[in-house]
């Protein structure tokens, strides 16, 4: 805790020692207060309530200050959270100046580049640290452990692109890949089938088809200009900041392909290889019934729909529509999470909402059910982050650009994930 925010805390004490004062001598006289006093009353509770909001303000710096020397820290690889570096653990005995000296150059590159230190890089690729796949993503929620995991810069980046893109978070496998090469992915097609086979006759061969499907590297960006004020001011939480900007805009761009991209010059999108498993009854405008979710879900394999991962997938706005929904017995079929953070359910699977997804209508792929885990998102590299003090020079603005490289494509077309569609007729 500051000195600042202490001598606001004694103030605070001090003048709630003065109300206080002033509310018991009206007591022990018992009577009402005098105009004056109530000028009084008033003014040292409007007091009380600034100094909370103060305090309240530079205790929420602080902590962002400290999140933010924590992740620095783990970029460098210590992951200390006591101030202490792996020197000083070590009792090597040295001192700041020589503790200062101990920082990693990545560390030092990417603090550099974002305050304009002299001689600091204008770019820094931004990279996961170890292999990544989906589940290390999981991390990101809370519940899950995600507390006691200290945040890179690029888990932030991750995070608030998860948080606009709910398919990141529906259990899709998550490929990362140094280089922007186009790969190739087994696709399954069908599988093989087995029949009997009487005694002495030949075995018939049934094989798996399978096909390929091509992860490219599709180029995202977005910029993000600050005040050099901003920028020089030590107090703000400016990686935090830079981190939720880019990283929701890039949620917004990449997640939208990654749910209805075409495949042509951007991600196919999961409902464009996803398998129709359910058509909505005629007059209804293609909303979902009870009837229609409990028919998708059972049109999926058991391995399918009872996959670790398997989940719905829809539009926050049918949603409100599902939840009306009752079985037939009268009985909600949403089941509403009983912890906090905890997704809501539908026939014992989670319930996610993704903005990109279609609405319900006519012909519309508005509900997705099925084992996400058959999706791959590829990411090449890490995020480029770069800076510019030159575009925005009239302005004394300092602009800095984010720029991802990645594709998607469902592996598995076989009925790993269907869909409910609008009834055309």
């Amino acid at each position: 805790m500051s000195d600042v925010v202490k001598r606001l805390r004694e103030r605070r004490s001090a003048v709630v020692e003065q109300a206080r004062s002033l509310a018991e001598v009206a007591a022990e006289q018992n009577r009402n207060f005098t105009g004056e006093e109530e000028g009084t009353w008033q003014s040292l509770n409007s007091e009380i309530d600034a100094l909370d909001k103060r305090i309240g303000a530079m205790l929420d710096g602080e902590a962002r200050a400290k999140k933010t020397e924590d992740a620095m820290r783990d970029l460098e690889g210590r992951g200390r959270v006591d101030g202490r570096t792996d020197a000083d653990e070590r009792g090597s005995g040295s001192g700041d100046a020589e503790t200062r000296g101990d920082l990693s150059d990545y560390e030092v590159q990417l603090r550099g580049m974002l305050t304009g230190a002299p001689g600091a890089p204008r770019a820094i690729d931004v990279k996961p640290k170890g292999k990544v796949d989906f589940r290390t993503l999981s991390k990101l929620t809370p519940p899950a452990g995600g507390n006691t995991i200290p945040t890179t810069f690029y888990d932030q980046l991750i995070q608030h692109m998860i948080e606009t893109s709910s398919i990141l978070q529906a259990g899709v496998r998550v490929l990362n890949t140094t280089g922007g090469e186009t790969i190739q992915i087994p696709k399954t097609t069908t599988h093989s089938t087995a029949g009997l086979v009487a005694e002495a006759a030949a075995i018939g061969v049934s094989d798996p088809a399978f096909a390929q499907a091509s992860l490219s590297a599709y180029k995202y960006g977005v910029m993000v200009q600050v005040s050099r004020e901003l920028v020089d001011d030590s107090a703000v939480d400016l990686m935090g900041y830079l981190a939720e900007e880019t990283g929701r805009a890039l949620g917004n761009a990449f997640g939208a392909h990654l749910v209805v991209g075409t495949g042509s010059s951007q991600p196919r999108g999961i409902t464009l290889d996803s398998t129709l498993g359910k058509t909505t009854a005629t007059g209804v405008a293609g909303v979902p019934s009870g009837d229609d979710l409990i028919d998708l879900f059972y049109s999926l394999i058991a391995p399918y729909r009872n996959a670790p991962n398997a989940a719905w997938l829809m539009k926050d706005t049918s949603v409100g529509a599902l939840r009306k929904v009752k079985d037939t017995t009268g009985q909600y079929i949403w089941q509403q999470g009983l912890v906090a953070g905890a997704p809501d359910m539908i026939l014992g699977k989670p319930v996610l909402t993704d903005p990109f997804m279609p609405a319900t209508g006519v012909g519309a792929k508005s509900v997705l059910f099925g084992d996400f885990s058959r999706y791959f998102v590829r990411l090449a590299g890490g995020i480029r982050f770069e800076r510019s003090d030159e575009y925005a020079f009239n302005t004394d603005l300092v602009t800095f650009r984010a720029l991802l490289r990645g594709d998607g494509a469902l592996i598995d077309t076989s009925g790993a994930v269907k869909h409910i569609q609008g009834n055309a007729t």
